[in-house]
């Protein structure tokens, strides 16, 4: 084992033992290089190893973070939300969510149609608009978890992380809470009693009429806004 390699393996050993704050923020460079007893490049070879091994994850301004368990996939959603326009996302969406209500309409169970229900209950008493998002949030997954197809699953998370990044900030306007008869309620609704029923064609419909309408609402908004730059 030479000495990049035995290097490694010290800081390594060291990451596995260390304790470090909630946030997982490892001390910085010219600290970690006194702990090891090396100079700065011949750490920073190593930090390179283990980022691109996924065993840490660094931002400029803010430091070197050891990857916990969510980390990853939060990572992945923000580096795709970056690269991906409101009309992108909703793009993703309107090819996907359909087929995962369709998918759903054949294996939901009763259980999850109680969830569902509560969920839309829950968001029409949100007392702002974050917490209807999460609620939001949670219903659209909820629908890819009644497909009962674990990779269908993963793909909704990251499409509807994605889609919170990129999507809800261009949503979120005056009130600050949704209005009583905001459109996302009855079309909810609508997705879920054809759910309930089983009914595969007509929870594609809803699915796209739901999309449909917050896309409309979307390209308002970006009217509205160019309107007023103008």
């Amino acid at each position: 084992m030479n000495d990049a390699d035995k290097l490694l393996t010290t800081v390594r050993d060291w990451m596995g033992a260390v304790r470090l704050g909630p946030d997982g923020r490892l001390p910085p460079e010219r600290e970690l290089a006194a702990v090891f007893s090396v100079g700065r490049s011949e750490l920073r070879r190593v930090l390179a190893v283990l980022e691109t091994e996924g065993v840490i994850w660094r931002r400029v301004g803010k430091g070197t973070f050891l990857t916990r368990g969510d980390d990853a996939q939060d990572l992945a959603v923000e580096d795709i939300a970056a690269r991906t326009s409101p009309v992108a996302a909703m793009q993703a969406r309107i090819a996907v969510e359909p087929e995962l209500a369709r998918l759903a309409a054949l294996n939901v169970t009763s259980e999850q149609i109680g969830q569902l229900r509560q969920l839309c209950d829950e968001m029409r008493v949100a007392d702002s608009w974050d917490a209807y998002a999460e609620l939001d949030w949670r219903f659209h997954n909820l629908i890819a978890e009644a497909t009962g197809n674990v990779l269908l699953v993963q793909i909704q998370r990251l499409l509807n992380g994605v889609r919170r990044f990129v999507v809800w900030g261009n949503l979120i306007k005056r009130p600050l809470r949704p209005p009583n008869d905001y459109h996302s309620f009855a079309e909810h609704a609508e997705i879920i009693d054809a759910l309930e029923a089983r009914d595969a064609e007509r929870a594609v419909s809803a699915m796209r009429g739901h999309l449909g309408e917050t896309n409309a609402h979307l390209a308002d908004l970006r009217a509205a806004r160019g309107a007023a730059g103008a």
